[in-house]
């Protein structure tokens, strides 16, 4: 008679062998696991060397009907999909909070909503329980959206803070009023006295607060506002290329820009170039961010460091509080001005 044969099948660690391994109790290992307080930076050190000894990985089928929780967590930028690789800091955002996803066994979901379409899609498949929370890049106040997820309760933490939902939903953010006016005051501080800006959109806090570091630096020196010197843009390299177009027909004695980001202020440099200003000789530039891109502009770019690796942090441990039903609130971060050749020291 044939003797069958059942192959030697080694048993899947479990969440009881990496307790026992780790020498703690079975709920210790579960707080570690999702992500809970109370859990000391020791037992948390002993459990993580306990999974990788065991092998142990979470089944997240078995989490989910667990926990009542996806384990996913979704990073919803409400821009269009070309800027997502145009600017270089959502892509510094996003491997920031990538990476602190994955250092707590989280899933990122990319998801953009830009058009009408895209945002009707997203705020279904967020408000059906598919991820644990939100983080929301690039925020524009009045959109429908924000008002869609709010009342889907929605856990939400926004890059930056929301006009109009400061109470609904979590915020981290560079203190860009601040920043703002640290580039202006380095720029007075070097004898400028024609100061132009090239603004961020005004539905964005990023936008109203770094204007407003501009005005009041402006203020506090005793210089005049001129509306000729102030030129909207979106962001992108191109508007400042068209912004500061206009800023020279409008404030042709202008001696120095602040543009409120490192993008706009590559879009304004070649106009500079092309009109014979040299920089920084005849006009001083500063942008904001300190992204890849300032250090390797002609000439570099002195700009104020927006802090997003800090922030990316931040907005994904600020996340985990909130989803755990801790109330919301906003965190500034610092910004520092890094000084080069298109308005040194």
């Amino acid at each position: 008679m044939a003797q069958s044969i059942v192959p030697n099948v080694r048993k899947r660690p479990t969440i009881r062998d990496v307790a026992r391994e780790a020498g703690v109790s079975y709920a210790t290992v579960s707080r570690v696991l999702n992500g809970r307080e109370w859990v000391s930076p020791e037992a948390v050190r002993t459990v993580r060397e306990a999974i990788a000894r065991t092998g142990y990985t979470a089944n997240p089928h078995a989490r989910s009907l667990a926990t009542g929780k996806s384990g996913s967590i979704a990073f919803l930028l409400t821009e269009p999909q070309h800027l997502l690789f145009e600017d270089p800091n959502f892509s510094v955002l996003l491997r920031g909070v990538a990476q602190a996803l994955s250092d707590r066994e989280l899933t990122l979901i990319l998801m953009i909503a830009s058009t009408p379409e895209e945002r009707n899609r997203t705020t279904a498949y967020l408000s059906g329980g598919h991820v644990d929370g939100v983080l929301l890049v690039s925020p524009h106040s009045g959109d429908p959206l924000l008002s869609h997820l709010v009342q889907a309760e929605v856990p939400i933490v926004a890059c930056g803070r929301v006009l109009g939902y400061e109470q609904q939903i979590s915020s981290v953010m560079a203190d860009d009023r601040s920043g703002g006016r640290s580039a202006v005051e380095h720029l007075i501080s070097k004898g400028c006295t024609r100061i132009a800006t090239i603004t961020g959109p005004q539905d964005m806090v990023g936008g109203v607060d770094r204007l407003q570091g501009y005005t009041d630096a402006l203020f506090a020196h005793g210089l005049p506002v001129e509306p000729a010197r102030i030129v909207p843009g979106d962001w992108g390299r191109a508007s400042g290329a068209a912004a500061m177009r206009q800023l020279l027909d409008q404030a042709p004695d202008l001696d120095a820009v602040f543009a409120a980001s490192d993008a706009m202020a590559a879009g304004a440099l070649p106009v500079l170039r092309e009109a014979g200003k040299d920089v920084p000789g005849d006009v001083r530039v500063v942008g904001f961010d300190d992204s890849g891109l300032a250090a390797t502009l002609d000439p570099s770019l002195t700009t104020v460091r927006h802090p997003l690796d800090r922030i990316s942090e931040e907005m994904v441990r600020l996340l985990t509080d909130v989803i755990n039903g801790r109330t919301p609130l906003s965190i500034t971060v610092p910004t520092t001005l890094v000084i080069r050749d298109s308005s040194p020291a």
